[in-house]
C-alpha cells in the first residue's frame, strides 16, 4: 500500500469553525485523512473548548471534496452512544459524501463515558467489559447497515427488537478499531477493519503489529490487505522545554491510570506526574519539521501503511508539515 499521511487535530483548544478551516487547508496541502476527536469533555482542561465531532465532520465533508475524514474515535459502547446510533450517523455521512468517511472506534476512557454509565446506574465498566461491549457494538453495527429488512439482535449488552436502517451507507465504510495495548491490539485484528495505534516504531514491529495480523488471521482475514495506521505524538523544539510543556497536559494520556479519571483537571495536572524518559519514549522529541520525513520512514519500515500527525487546530503546524514532509512521499 502507498502511504497515506494525515493529521489528527483533537477536539480541544479551538472553536469548531477552526476544526473546519483546518480540513479545508489539510485538503489544499495534500494530506490524506483528517482525524478529530470524539470527546465531551476534552483531555486538556485548560484548552476550554470541545465541539461536537459529527457536526463538524458534516460541515467539513461538505467544504471539501476529497480528504477523508473520520473520529478518532468514537465509543459505541452504550451509554453516551448506542450502537444504532453510530451507525445511523456514519451512514448518514457515507449517503451524502459516499466513500469519505472512516469510522474509528475505540473502548473509550472515564472523561468522556464514565459520568453517561453512572446517569444510566451502570458504573463505570472494567477494560475488560468495555472491550467486549465494543466488540458487540461494532457488530450491531455492521448488522445495522448491511441487513435490508426489519432484524433483531439479542447480545449480552444491546438488545434490539425489529428494527432497520432505512438510510444506508452508499459504500463499505472501514471500521478502524484503536489499541494500544497487546490483548487490544489482537481483538483489532479480529474485529476491525484496520488498526489505529499509538506506539514506537520497535513496538510496533515487535508487539502491536504481530499481535494486529495475528488477530486478523484468526478472524480469516488477509492481514496484508489492512492498514496499520500509526498516530505519532510529537513536538517541536529544544528538547528540555518540550518535556516541561508537554507535562504541562498533552503527555497525560501516558499517567498511571489517566483512562479511568473522569475529571479533566485532575487528568491535565498528571501530565506533571509522568517521567521525562517516559515522554522521550512515546513522544517524537524534533529539532525542526524536517525531521518528521525521518519519523513517517520509521514507521513505514515496520509496516505502518498510515501514519498521522497530532497537531491540535494549528494552521502554521499543519502548512509546515504540509511543505516540508508531504513532497518526501509524493
Amino acid at each position: 500500500m502507498r502511504v497515506k499521511l494525515g493529521i489528527d487535530v483533537g477536539e480541544n483548544q479551538a472553536d469548531p469553525r477552526e476544526f473546519v478551516e483546518c480540513g479545508v487547508l489539510a485538503e489544499k496541502l495534500g494530506f490524506d485523512t483528517y482525524w478529530l476527536g470524539d470527546h465531551f469533555m476534552p483531555w486538556i482542561h485548560t484548552g476550554g473548548k470541545s465541539p461536537y465531532v459529527w457536526s463538524v465532520m458534516a460541515a467539513l465533508l461538505e467544504r471539501t471534496d476529497r480528504i477523508f475524514v473520520g473520529p478518532d474515535v468514537t465509543t459505541p459502547i452504550g451509554a453516551r452512544y448506542h450502537p444504532v446510533i453510530i451507525a445511523q450517523a456514519a451512514a448518514t455521512l457515507d449517503n451524502m459524501y459516499p466513500g469519505r468517511f472512516l469510522l474509528g472506534v475505540g473502548s473509550g476512557e472515564a472523561m468522556n463515558e464514565e459520568p453517561f454509565f453512572q446517569e444510566a446506574g451502570l458504573g463505570w465498566p472494567k477494560w475488560k467489559e468495555r472491550i467486549e461491549r465494543l466488540v458487540e457494538g461494532v457488530e450491531l453495527i455492521r448488522r445495522t447497515w448491511s441487513s435490508d429488512d426489519y432484524f433483531s439482535f439479542e447480545g449480552r449488552f444491546f438488545k434490539m427488537r425489529n428494527i432497520r436502517l432505512y438510510t444506508k451507507p452508499r459504500t463499505k465504510i472501514p471500521i478502524y478499531f484503536s489499541a494500544m495495548g497487546p490483548k487490544a491490539v489482537t481483538y483489532a485484528g479480529r474485529f476491525g477493519d484496520a488498526l489505529i495505534t499509538i506506539s514506537t516504531p520497535s513496538r510496533c514491529k515487535n508487539v502491536i503489529f504481530p499481535r494486529f495480523e495475528e488477530g486478523a488471521r484468526i478472524a480469516g482475514k488477509n492481514p496484508a490487505n489492512m492498514e496499520k495506521m500509526a498516530f505519532v505524538c510529537f513536538g517541536i523544539g529544544e528538547e528540555s522545554s518540550l518535556i516541561q510543556r508537554l507535562k504541562g497536559g498533552d503527555a497525560a494520556f501516558l499517567a498511571d491510570k489517566a483512562f479511568e479519571e473522569p475529571d479533566p483537571r485532575r487528568v491535565e495536572a498528571m501530565g506533571a506526574t509522568v517521567e521525562d524518559d517516559r515522554i522521550r519514549e512515546n513522544f517524537h522529541l524534533c529539532r525542526s519539521v524536517d525531521d518528521l520525513v525521518q519519523v513517517v520512514e520509521s514507521y513505514v519500515s515496520v509496516g505502518a501503511n498510515q501514519v498521522v500527525f497530532s497537531t491540535g487546530a494549528s494552521p502554521e503546524l499543519i502548512k509546515q508539515i504540509g511543505e516540508h514532509v508531504i513532497p518526501s512521499f509524493r
